[in-house]
């Protein structure tokens, strides 16, 4: 049975997940309280922040914003994407986080990413200590490969523990997780949030026309996204939805959401006006038809076994 997700009064998560990255950064205050506004309107009540998030303002803008709807709305945030993941760093940040958010407990605390110099039993002790004091009610982990997640959640059973969540990179033009993370966490029973369902902004087409954004102004953005083929596909996504007349932002997170696995993308953006499109994504009914007829526009990654003969 997979992992769902409630808030503390019981509401469950919302089928997409908002994620406040540019909170304080790209998004003033302002920006941000009208997007966190929007998303309620529209349904959201997964948000997702992270410790390191635009220097800690990412988390003090979402707090701000909770007043007495804090127990209605799932509250998700990261710890040791830096300092790695030692006991001190994760108690030490998840204070912060709580602290900054002003909530007495993280309906999710991830461990960021993976540590390969920290035993993850020191890990998963601190974040026993921190679910015995009611400081976290689930654990997640981001960016870990699926052997690391397999591992972790049997380290996380020693301390009567288990990993309600995961979050890797997803979307049309990075389908790697579709080899072995979402049908590990499928059969684990683990629930996928997946980020960038929109590649950075590539997938909304916008980066044909010149206009500015992640892939132009972050080097890491403009490395992970710069191949010719995904360009290509992203082209091909906005010609399919002008034929269709929806936007491809809508078409690119309904088309992530809609893996057989049932993954919940967390969709941002810098203003309620470009978030418009991925909210829509909650409403847009993607039959089977047009899902293979997207699929078909980027290259489906090899199974694991590199059999190809074998895939379906």
């Amino acid at each position: 049975m997979k992992h769902t997700l409630t808030s503390p009064s019981g509401v469950p998560a919302s089928r997409l997940a908002f994620g406040t990255m540019q909170f304080g950064g790209r998004a003033g205050a302002a920006q941000s309280q009208a997007m966190f506004e929007t998303c309620l309107a529209a349904g959201i009540t997964h948000f997702d922040t992270a410790h390191v998030y635009t220097d800690g303002a990412s988390e003090t803008l979402l707090g701000s914003f909770l007043g007495d709807r804090r127990d209605d709305l799932i509250i998700a945030t990261k710890a040791a994407y830096t300092g790695g993941a030692s006991r001190e760093n994760i108690l030490s940040s998840a204070e912060t986080s709580r602290s900054r958010m002003q909530i007495d407990t993280l309906d999710v605390l991830y461990l960021h990413r993976f540590d390969p110099d920290t035993d993850m039993n020191e890990s998963f002790g601190a974040f026993a200590d921190l679910k015995a004091k009611g400081h976290i009610r689930h654990i997640g982990l981001s960016n870990f490969a699926a052997w690391q997640v397999v591992q972790a959640a049997g380290i996380a059973a020693k301390f009567d523990l288990d990993v309600a969540v995961i979050q890797p990179m997803y979307n049309l033009v990075k389908r790697q997780a579709e080899v072995e993370i979402l049908p590990m966490a499928d059969d684990l029973g683990i629930l996928v949030a997946p980020y960038s369902p929109l590649g950075g902004g590539l997938l909304t087409g916008k980066y044909s026309t010149g206009d500015a954004g992640r892939l132009t102004e972050d080097d890491r953005y403009a490395a992970r996204y710069g191949l010719d083929s995904m360009h290509a596909t992203a082209s091909a996504l906005t010609a399919l939805g002008a034929e269709m007349g929806i936007h491809p932002a809508t078409l690119a997170v309904a088309w992530a959401a809609h893996h057989p696995t049932g993954p919940s993308p967390i969709i941002s953006a810098r203003s309620a006006a470009q978030l418009a499109p991925s909210l829509a994504a909650l409403t847009f009914d993607m039959s089977q038809d047009l899902y293979d007829r997207i699929a078909a526009l980027s290259v489906r990654p090899p199974p694991a076994t590199d059999r190809l003969e074998e895939q379906e």
